[in-house]
């Protein structure tokens, strides 16, 4: 039997990385049944009168798996993000986002192999806001206990089956000795009673973030509340190549979207230049989460060539043009097929 996997393509750049990445799974032989739908500014180009429609999210609910494509949201007005929207709805509760060097990508930093691991569903992401006066507006962020144990956990058990040593959490609660203070209360008391076999310590987010850039080699899995884990996974990114050679996953009890987590690029849309690495990296993620979740080895054997195919092809220099390479969006996919 196939297996039933929403696709959303999103904005700008989406249709085209989308459509690359597509083509790369489907070459591994998995049977996928792709079920196409909208959000962003797609949504509504549709005739969709919702940026986040309900035939998106009940189809995401009944497959229990998404592969989404960048989605547009406006700076400083508008409508709120469609991603933040769909993680708090379908309550996609952990963002896993895995930061590596890459075969044939040259950085200035050697040995990195980092995973941050988010909250996704409070801080000042849930989007509490208030205009007081025209001169003045407050945010509140939101932390309650049952999600910081539950982030806590997901931290602590991903480095453990994944043979992973350490876990930094990254905090503020010299300051926000509430919120953050609860934050880091949990993830102890979390790690003290199940998991003191991983190592654990707990970083000012500033200092932490000093330490980063001086040797980013000594980190191994960041446990962070939404807004610190947002910063810092582009961070991170960016010590390895940016955000178009890291793939994120957004984790729930019940199912999970993975994403590029690259923006939409209205600017170099429709000209066959993006590099669609990213959104590839992550349907790798969603091929070994489909072998965890439904016990069948195919996809991570599908996931092992095309990683394999993808550090293959940079290491030959065969790279889209941000990369430092000639190839266009599809040249890269058909690059990575030849090697399957």
């Amino acid at each position: 039997m196939s297996t039933k996997v929403v696709l959303i393509s999103g904005d700008g750049i989406g249709p085209e990385v989308a459509v690359a990445t597509r083509k790369v799974l489907d070459a591994t032989g998995v049977d996928i049944e792709w079920i196409e739908r909208h959000a962003g500014e797609a949504a509504l180009r549709a005739g969709e009168k919702e940026l986040l429609p309900a035939s998106t999210l009940d189809m995401i609910a009944e497959c229990g798996v998404a592969l989404k494509g960048p989605c547009t949201t406006p700076i400083g007005s508008g409508f709120r993000s469609v991603n933040v929207l769909l993680r708090k709805t379908l309550d996609l509760y952990a963002a896993v986002r895995p930061v590596r060097n890459m075969h044939g990508v040259k950085t200035r930093y050697d040995n990195v192999d980092i995973v941050i691991v988010r909250e996704n569903t409070e801080g000042l992401y849930v989007g509490i806001e208030n205009q007081l006066t025209p001169q003045v507006a407050t945010s509140i962020k939101l932390t309650t206990e049952a999600a910081s144990r539950r982030i806590a956990a997901f931290a602590f058990r991903y480095a453990r089956e994944r043979g992973r040593k350490k876990v930094s959490v990254f905090h503020k609660a010299n300051i926000m000795k509430l919120t953050d203070g609860m934050f880091i209360r949990c993830a102890r008391e979390v790690h003290d009673a199940e998991f003191a076999d991983v190592v654990y310590e707990e970083m000012i987010i500033d200092a932490a973030c000093m330490r980063m850039v001086q040797d980013p080699s000594r980190f191994d899995v960041i446990l962070a509340e939404n807004l610190y884990g947002d910063i810092m996974s582009d961070l991170c990114a960016g010590l390895v190549g940016g955000l178009g050679v890291t793939p994120g996953s957004n984790i729930g009890e019940k199912g999970a979207v993975f994403e590029a987590v690259h923006g939409s690029a209205p600017d170099i849309a429709g000209k066959g230049i993006a590099n669609p690495l990213a959104l590839i990296m992550s349907g790798v993620m969603m091929l070994n989460w489909m072998t965890q979740t439904r016990g069948d080895a195919k996809f991570a054997a599908a996931a092992t060539r095309i990683k394999r195919a993808y550090d293959s092809a940079l290491d030959a220099g065969e790279r889209t043009g941000d990369l430092g390479g000639s190839l266009s969006t599809m040249g890269f996919a058909d690059a990575l097929i030849a090697r399957l």
